[in-house]
Formats: C-alpha cells, sequence, structure tokens
C-alpha cells in the first residue's frame, strides 16, 4: 500500500478556523444588541438563555421559547421575534428581511451602529400605552 501525502488536516484546520471566526463574530453582534437594550452581554453565548433573554427584549413572554423549539411553528416566530426586534430599535420591515436572510451581519449592523433600544415593541409590553401616542404607525413619536 502506498502513502500519498494528503492535504485534509490542513484544510480540516482551515474550516474550523473559519468557522470559529464566523462565530465569534455572531456573538460579537449579539452581545452589543444586549447591551444596548440593557441586558447583560455574557447572555449571548449560553445557548438558551439568549433567545430568553431575547424574547425579554423584544417584549414577548418567556414561554415564546417553545414555539420557538418547535419545527412547525419555529419559522414563523423566528421571524415575528426578528421584526420585533427591530422595531424595538424603530428599524423597518426591510431590516427585518436582513435580520432573516443575513442574520451576522445585520445584528453587527443594529449592535455597532447608531440604532437605539426605544424599548419592547410586542403588543403585550405596550399595554398602557407606555409611549404617549394615539397613532398606532408612529408608536414613539409624543403625542400632540
Amino acid at each position: 500500500m502506498e502513502n500519498y501525502p494528503s492535504s485534509a488536516p490542513a484544510f480540516g484546520i482551515g474550516a474550523i478556523l473559519f468557522f470559529v471566526a464566523i462565530w465569534l463574530v455572531c456573538i460579537a453582534g449579539v452581545w452589543k444588541v444586549f447591551t444596548k437594550a440593557g441586558k447583560p452581554g455574557w447572555a449571548a453565548i449560553i445557548p438558551i438563555y439568549n433567545v430568553i433573554v431575547l424574547l425579554e427584549i423584544v417584549g414577548k413572554p418567556i414561554w415564546w421559547f417553545l414555539l420557538i423549539l418547535f419545527p412547525c411553528t419555529s419559522f414563523i416566530f423566528v421571524i415575528w421575534t426578528y421584526n420585533l426586534l427591530a422595531k424595538s430599535f424603530g428599524k423597518s420591515e426591510g431590516f427585518t428581511v436582513g435580520l432573516v436572510l443575513l442574520n451576522p451581519i445585520f445584528m453587527l449592523i443594529l449592535g455597532f451602529g447608531d440604532a437605539v433600544y426605544l424599548g419592547p415593541s410586542a403588543k403585550e409590553a405596550n399595554i398602557n400605552n407606555r409611549f404617549g401616542s394615539d397613532d398606532y404607525q408612529k408608536p414613539f413619536d409624543p403625542q400632540a
């Protein structure tokens, strides 16, 4: 049997380093988003707790974690949560599309950009009309 030189180990190590770098960039974006929202940044690295903190940021109940966990409902509720996250930072539905399709990039934009956390945008969190506006299209504008 002949021994052939193989580049597989070098390729494997390179791939692992590439994916670790991507993972660190994702963690940095989510860490900064959590920090802007007044939550602990280290929560971004704890697998289940980070979803619970994200639900607290957007103003949804913690039991939504179960809806995100199940395969049949996860797609809808993850997109809904990202939409509420974008709204909580004053962004539009176009930003939600970016969060769904290019999540690491848009989390970095949200975390390190000029976006300011305006509070949870979920209807349940705003029951008492915290922002003082009666116009449903401009919930963050002061009442005239």
